[in-house]
């Protein structure tokens, strides 16, 4: 299938409840007849919300945009874990479930900041090759990796029973149900997540997302690279410069930003980054 347009940029989408992230962009894919759409940051089939996906050359910046700081709203029960560490699993164990709130305020709160998170059995995390949930539907015992995470802040919303529901602001790497499994453990007994919306990646948010249907309806707009690179300091390039960037050469560039964007006539035509004391190639934004 050719694409039937020549499409570059990002779009937002708001995923519903059921489909994969995977599901999605076969979707948008089929809807405005192009294949080379990616995403950037997988949202499991239970949870919904800011879904970004990016077509054309902009796959190329589907790292730079998942490196951005999420925003999460999670509902959670207290007493008991499933092996998948949410409500569409099976129940593994039961433990106490009654707690005061002042007690779970407190332990909730001890979670902002940085801490060593192991990974969900059930992810897309690969060792040696394998993806986690292949071996673990396998019904094979591996060691889970852990990574520093960061949990910028957490508010806590509700709190009814034995059911909480909080909004976190996290980094890159950081599961949502591995935060609640750990909030559980704290507290002495188990805890597994119910419901999850990404309200916000980095500059993208719910209230300027598409569902699918919506896109499907023609009701959507499509973000360009000057859109989503705004905040990013620019170089106008004279033509000495544009020919380097367009060969893909390093620049040497008297600024100490950690990415660079360059500009001819006030199009991006390029995202460097920066290494030591020059700027690499990072993404290029000129028809080959």
């Amino acid at each position: 299938m050719k694409d039937r347009y020549n499409l570059n940029g990002i779009l937002v989408v708001n995923k519903d409840i059921g489909p994969t992230s995977r599901d999605v962009v076969n979707q948008v894919s089929r809807i405005l007849g192009t294949k080379k759409i990616g995403h950037t940051g997988t949202l499991d089939p239970m949870a919904r919300g800011v879904l970004v996906l990016t077509i054309g050359r902009c796959t190329k910046l589907s790292e730079f945009l998942t490196c951005k700081y999420k925003t999460y709203v999670a509902e959670f029960d207290l007493g008991y874990e499933t092996n998948t560490l949410d409500s569409t699993g099976v129940v593994l164990n039961t433990g106490k479930k009654e707690f005061s709130k002042e007690t779970i305020e407190q332990c909730i709160m001890r979670f902002e900041g940085k801490y060593l998170q192991e990974v969900p059995k059930y992810s897309a995390v690969k060792i040696e090759g394998r993806r986690l949930y292949d071996i673990a539907r396998a019904g094979e015992n591996v060691e889970l990796p852990s990574r520093e995470v960061e949990i910028s802040y957490i508010k806590i919303l509700r709190i009814e029973g034995n059911h909480v529901e909080i909004e976190c602001r996290v980094s890159k790497g950081t599961y949502i149900r591995s935060l609640i499994r750990d909030i559980g453990v704290q507290l002495g007994s188990y805890a597994t997540m119910t419901a999850l919306l990404r309200k916000k990646q980095g500059k993208f948010q719910l209230e300027d997302a598409y569902t699918v249907d919506r896109i499907e309806a023609g009701e959507y707009a499509i973000l360009s690279v000057e859109d989503v690179l705004e905040d990013i300091e620019a170089v106008e390039v004279d033509e000495a410069i544009l020919k380097k960037v367009s060969n893909g050469c390093k620049i040497a560039c008297n600024k100490n930003c950690e990415f660079l964007k360059f500009t001819s006539h006030g199009k991006v035509i390029a995202l460097y980054k920066k290494e030591e004391d020059i700027y690499r190639m990072y993404f290029k934004n000129i028809e080959e």
